[in-house]
Order: C-alpha cells, then sequence, then structure tokens
C-alpha cells in the first residue's frame, strides 16, 4: 500500500514538473525574438529552473546577472545590463543543453527627443506619377480604345519613366506622349516593390485631337497632420505615425519631394459612432516651411527640419519610453484643437500588443478628457502623430481612430518611430566623421 502511495505521490510530482516544464517551454517560445534596451537603462527577464540563459556574445555589449541576493524577492529574473550600442545574442536553454529560444538584444543609444503637438500642413510630390483611374478613349477611328489597360497597367502603379526619360508631373506624361505620338513606348512603373516594364501604343482622341492612354495620374496629395517629436541636435523629425496614402487607390504615396509646413486649425468636425471626424486647416507660411519631407512610410512621415518650432511645455528633451515600460493606464497626450494651442489632455491606455516587429497598432487607446471630448467627439483626423506621453517619457503617437466608438483608436510604439526616422544611422555617420 505505502509502495503505491509513493508511485503516486512520484507520479504526480512527475506530472507537476512535466506541465510546469511545458508552460514555459511555450512562453519562452513566444517571447520576442528582438528585444529592444537604451545603454545604461537595465532590463530584466524571468526565467525559471529548469531553463537557463546564455550570452552567445564576447564583444561585451551586455552582461546578464542573476538577482538571487538575500534581500531580492525575485530570484527567477535575470537582468540585463546594456553597456554600449551594439546587437548582442542570447540563448534559452532547458536545463543548460537543450535549445529553446535565441534573442537578440539591440542595444539602442541614449536618445531624447522633444515631444511635438503641433499642428502640421504636410505637402508631397511624388516621385513620379500615380495612377489613380483608367478610362476609355475613342479614337479617330471612331473606335472605344483601353491603351492603359490593354497593356496590363493597373490602378496604384507608380510611373517613374517613359521612354527613359524621368517622369517629373501629370503635365509632362501628357508632353512625352505627345512627343512620341503614335509610336509603341516603354514604361517603366513601380508595382508594390516591384519595377515592371509595359509597352503601350497611344491612341489620338478624336474628342481632344492629341494622343491619349488611357490613365488619370495623380502627382501631388497635401493634408493636415501632428508632428510628433523632433531630435534637437539633428534636426529628424517624425510625424503622423502611419503612411499618406492616396484616397483611391489606398497606395503609400512615393516621395519625390515635399515640406512640412505651420498650420492653423479653422474648425472641427465631432468625431461621432459610424463617422469619423475631421481637423480642418489652413497652411501657414509656405514660403517658409519646417522642413524638408524625405520619407513616407506605413510608420510615419519623417525629415529634417529647416527650424524648430514652438517648443511645448515640455522645453526639454523627455526620453524614450520603450513598449516594456509602457503600462496600462492613464497618460496624455499633446495636440492642438480649435484655439491653435498645443495642449496636454488625459488618455487612457487599454491594451498594450507587444510586439516582435514593427506595426501602427501598438496600442489601444481612449480618450477619457472632457474638455477634448467635447471639442472632438475623440480621435479625429490630423490628430495622427500626437504624442502619447506618461510618466514623464514619450512612449509613442496616435495613429488611427475606431470608427464605430471615436472614443478609442490605436497608437504605435515611439521605438518604431525612431528606427524608421534613421536618427540611429545619422548618429554613426556623424560618430564616424569625428572618429
Amino acid at each position: 500500500m505505502k509502495i503505491a502511495n509513493k508511485k503516486n505521490i512520484l507520479f504526480c510530482i512527475f506530472t507537476f514538473l512535466l506541465s510546469f516544464i511545458i508552460v514555459n517551454f511555450i512562453e519562452y517560445l513566444n517571447y520576442p525574438s528582438q528585444i529592444n534596451v537604451i545603454e545604461g537603462k537595465r532590463r530584466i527577464l524571468n526565467i525559471r529552473f529548469p531553463f537557463k540563459i546564455n550570452n552567445l556574445n564576447s564583444n561585451k555589449t551586455i552582461s546578464i546577472s542573476n538577482l538571487d541576493d538575500k534581500d531580492s524577492n525575485q530570484k527567477n529574473e535575470i537582468e540585463i545590463i546594456p553597456l554600449k550600442k551594439g546587437k548582442a545574442h542570447l540563448q534559452i536553454n532547458l536545463f543548460g543543453l537543450v535549445p529553446v529560444k535565441k534573442l537578440e538584444v539591440d542595444v539602442l543609444p541614449k536618445l531624447k527627443v522633444i515631444p511635438g503637438g503641433h499642428s502640421i500642413g504636410v505637402k508631397l510630390k511624388t516621385r513620379g506619377v500615380l495612377i489613380v483611374g483608367l478610362e476609355e478613349i475613342v479614337g479617330v477611328d471612331k473606335q472605344k480604345h483601353n491603351p492603359g489597360q490593354d497593356a496590363g497597367l493597373k490602378i496604384g502603379d507608380n510611373i517613374l519613366e517613359i521612354e527613359g526619360e524621368k517622369v517629373k508631373n501629370a503635365e509632362h506624361v501628357i508632353e512625352i506622349i505627345n512627343k512620341y505620338k503614335d509610336k509603341n513606348i516603354n514604361i517603366k512603373v513601380k508595382r508594390n516593390k516591384r519595377i515592371m516594364n509595359f509597352t503601350i501604343k497611344p491612341v489620338k482622341s478624336i474628342l481632344y485631337n492629341d494622343y491619349k492612354i488611357g490613365l488619370w495620374v495623380k502627382d501631388s496629395t497635401a493634408g493636415v497632420g501632428t508632428l510628433t517629436f523632433y531630435e534637437p541636435n539633428t534636426k529628424i523629425y517624425g510625424a503622423l505615425g502611419h503612411a499618406i496614402s492616396d484616397v483611391e487607390t489606398g497606395q503609400i504615396l512615393s516621395v519625390g519631394n515635399g515640406e512640412i509646413v505651420k498650420s492653423r486649425v479653422v474648425s472641427i468636425k465631432q468625431g461621432k459612432r459610424g463617422h469619423a471626424g475631421e481637423i480642418r486647416g489652413i497652411f501657414l507660411e509656405t514660403t517658409e516651411p519646417l522642413g524638408k519631407l524625405d520619407r513616407n512610410t506605413s510608420y510615419g512621415i519623417y525629415g529634417k527640419l529647416y527650424k524648430e518650432p514652438v517648443r511645448t511645455k515640455y522645453n526639454r528633451p523627455l526620453e524614450i519610453g520603450l513598449q516594456n515600460e509602457i503600462k496600462l493606464g492613464k497618460a496624455k497626450i499633446l495636440t492642438t484643437t480649435d484655439d491653435n494651442k498645443i495642449k496636454e489632455y488625459d488618455i487612457e491606455i487599454e491594451k498594450i500588443n507587444r510586439q516582435k516587429r514593427m506595426g501602427s497598432k501598438s496600442m489601444i487607446i481612449r480618450i477619457t478628457d472632457k474638455e477634448l471630448l467635447r471639442k472632438t467627439g475623440g480621435i479625429v483626423q490630423g490628430m495622427s502623430g500626437s504624442p502619447i506621453i506618461q510618466n514623464g517619457k514619450i512612449i509613442g503617437a496616435v495613429t488611427h481612430v475606431f470608427v464605430n466608438d471615436p472614443t478609442k483608436g490605436y497608437g504605435i510604439f515611439i521605438e518604431w518611430m525612431l528606427k524608421e526616422s534613421g536618427i540611429e544611422n545619422y548618429i554613426d555617420r556623424e560618430l564616424a566623421k569625428t572618429g
């Protein structure tokens, strides 16, 4: 009887240990493959026995240690101590032998930025022209033709060159086509990330008495958004937190050239359930723009300032709050509304999506500030890019609104915007010059 009891006890212990190992094994498998830390700022990982973590690098980018002193209640925790900028690799092993997960640790340089909140106008001229429509042409033969569609061109294609000549704008397309008349011409386009070539034969329109290829194209756009941050030494800025896309095609517009300028809010259309609101603004001092627009990405727009905008109440650079530092609960946003002053408004962070890869839907936020709700009804178009502040650190920016509940929306982690901005690469180049 005693032997049976011992077997039962051993079986229970074995089952418990096996369950414990399996649960933790799955947890570690789901760890993000990349961890960002900042120079001088420690990061804690909870690694429980029988799992161990090993530092695979000997370049002294980081060191790791166990928090196992008697005064600590966190004996399962491993402390990552970043020593210098660079990359390091860690390995989680079962019993120190069986590999479970590799982690890449990216040590970011100490970086502080000035938060924005300024209403800005964005002017963008595309690289080449964007196809936004296809149409039939009635030729001099009184037949209907659709040269663009027949050649295989699609809405959303970006025309870069015609017969080897770089396309400047929509008028330039017309000029080139009528130079070659009814001869076959070669058109180079960018479709998503692919460069493609098409041959197309223009048709002489009986209505307009000139040559057409049956395309509607766009070469520029403009709108209002919010400045998220700028770095005072490099003058690199980030804004919007999402891409500028063409309304008709949904395609991200490639940048030929562009600028950001001061904007003044003239009216606000309140957001209501099922209908997105909007901040309407006018551009100011277009002859003295704030900065150059260099990049339009899925995670915001970026460039360099010509001059610093007026600083907010945060007139000194703020530390960056990485995603592991963000907490559920109260936070603030900085934005500009109808009084044209940058103000701080209360929000609640309701969900944090711990992300392995860059994404613009990093957090779900809710506007709780009564004044802002009265003015806008919640998050509206034009507020995209409003910086999110928590515990004195800039942690992200507003990106999208929930159309069915305009009090809620998404925010992007500031670390993704900083990576996309190129500030780190710029700092590296400057250090190389002086080194």
